[in-house]
């Protein structure tokens, strides 16, 4: 039997902070808005949840089920988080 391990595309495909920019631009891109709060999941967990936790003032716990994408997390959680990640969204026109 093949043992599966949860796989978060920053820790082997995304290795710069411009790929990880670029990975998050196309996520939210997508038109299911689950698929970007799933992809900031992944980068947070990569950067280390209790360092943005820290940096952020809020709770692991909290951010952990928050980015999991099966919850819609406020705006300003995914702003702080982004802030902390050094990652930012231009609108532009579309």
């Amino acid at each position: 039997m093949t043992k599966l391990t949860p796989f978060n595309p920053c820790d082997s495909l995304l290795k710069t902070d411009q790929a990880i920019a670029e990975y998050l631009a196309d996520c939210y891109e997508d038109d299911d808005p689950n698929t970007f709060i799933t992809a900031l999941g992944y980068v947070a967990r990569h950067k280390g949840i209790a360092h943005i936790a820290e940096a952020t003032g809020l709770n692991r716990e909290s951010l952990y089920k928050a980015l999991s994408g099966q919850h819609q997390p406020r705006w300003d959680t995914i702003h702080r988080v982004m802030k902390c990640l050094k990652v930012k969204l231009q609108p532009v026109a579309g």
